[in-house]
């Protein structure tokens, strides 16, 4: 029988991972002026590196499987995190771009190799539970950068120097990391089992699954970056005024992935995700029309609370749709990292040629894309509860 209050208590555990992984990403973001400082780069070279951060996790997220396979997914997980922690300190020790871009590569790989094993044990957990909690993780996730943009924050007004700052703050997420690693599942391959490939190409259901999530992280990134912009440069807001829009934006997001669970168990991922294009759209389309700011804040508003729930639905029905969870959410994510590394720069080029009205239509335009093509997530949700339901009273543990 299944241990289920050890299935609970790994849920919280693999919650606290991911919270952790969020608070890297928050405490980095709000660092990234210093970085170019003292790096000495304008502004586009440094964008140029931060692109080596998606490089680099697009490159490793298919080891994950392979790693997972070796050592464990407790181990693999403890290792990664691990990783990923300390990677923090790297891209603050740089003096130069060359030195950068390294540092963003590898600080993108092990992002993206913890990523891909926090959420494969995500899918499991969810699984053995028979109900959703995707949604719950991620925003444990957005809840984590929160608190680390907040501490970085901070320390950025204190005018603390990121090397200590990052050093101070690794050594306390690798020990939380490692320390709620202890208590996530456990999953061995069986005896026979052949590892997975080091690299290859994601399943065609991973595909299809992928660009669904596409649509919303080009929706979450052009939101991120350019609603503030938006609210200064085409509506006169004041720059405080500007920042609370983004602030607001992450703040729904992370409130509505929260809840988005009970949501998903009520209604299902297929008509959770339609309904949050709707809202999506719906929130484009003010921020499009929007002749105050009250109301584009509204708009913003809106998106993020269609867009939320979307991309851990994604994982979900991607780690459901085959045999293989870790091959096909290593799919979808590098697909999701793609769009958030094209998104903030194609708005800015449509903004150029033409007006940051214009690119907010074409992130309108693409969120329709998640009511129409919300479908595809149907055949991985039916093969879920295919899974879930005969095993609802005695599911087998993981494999010695």
């Amino acid at each position: 029988m299944e241990d289920m209050s050890g299935v609970r208590r790994a849920r919280y555990a693999v919650a606290a991972v991911f919270a952790v992984h969020g608070a890297v990403t928050g405490s980095f973001a709000t660092r990234v002026p210093w970085i170019q400082d003292h790096a000495s780069l304008g502004a586009g070279r440094l964008g140029f590196a931060l692109a080596f951060t998606a490089l680099g996790a697009s490159c490793a997220m298919p080891l994950a499987g392979r790693i997972s396979h070796r050592f464990g997914s407790r181990n693999a997980l403890r290792g990664l995190i691990a990783l990923w922690t300390l990677s923090l300190v790297l891209p603050s020790l740089a003096p130069n771009l060359p030195t950068l871009c390294l540092a963003m590569f590898t600080y993108g790989a092990c992002a993206g190799m913890a990523d891909v094993a926090m959420n494969a044990l995500g899918v499991e957990v969810e699984r053995r539970l028979g109900r959703s909690v995707m949604s719950g993780l991620h925003g444990m996730w957005s809840a984590g950068a929160l608190v680390g943009s907040a501490a970085g924050t901070l320390a950025a007004h204190l005018g603390a120097d990121a090397r200590i700052h990052f050093l101070l703050a690794a050594a306390v997420l690798t020990a939380l990391g490692v320390l709620s690693c202890t208590w996530v599942l456990d999953i061995q391959p069986a005896a026979d089992e052949e590892p997975p490939p080091r690299f290859a190409l994601p399943p065609r259901s991973a595909l299809l699954i992928g660009m669904v999530g596409f649509c919303a992280v080009f929706a979450e990134g052009a939101s991120l970056d350019w609603s503030a912009v938006f609210l200064r440069d085409r509506l006169d807001s004041s720059a405080g005024l500007a920042a609370a829009s983004t602030t607001a934006f992450m703040l729904t997001m992370a409130v509505a992935r929260i809840v988005g669970d009970a949501v998903v168990n009520r209604f299902g991922a297929v008509r959770t995700v339609r309904a949050g294009g709707v809202l999506a759209v719906l929130g484009g389309l003010l921020v499009v029309l929007a002749g105050q700011p009250v109301v584009a804040m509204g708009g913003f508003a809106l998106m993020g609370l269609g867009i939320a729930v979307v991309v851990p639905l994604c994982f979900a029905a991607a780690g459901h749709a085959g045999p293989n969870p870790s091959q096909a959410i290593a799919g979808v994510a590098t697909i999701t990292y793609t769009s958030g590394l094209i998104a903030p720069s194609l708005i800015g080029g449509v903004a150029q040629a033409t007006s940051l009205v214009v690119s907010f239509g074409v992130v309108t335009a693409l969120a329709c894309g998640l009511a129409v093509c919300a479908g595809v997530l149907r055949s991985a949700e039916r093969g879920a509860e295919r899974e879930v339901s005969p095993r609802a009273a005695a599911v087998p543990g993981p494999r010695p």
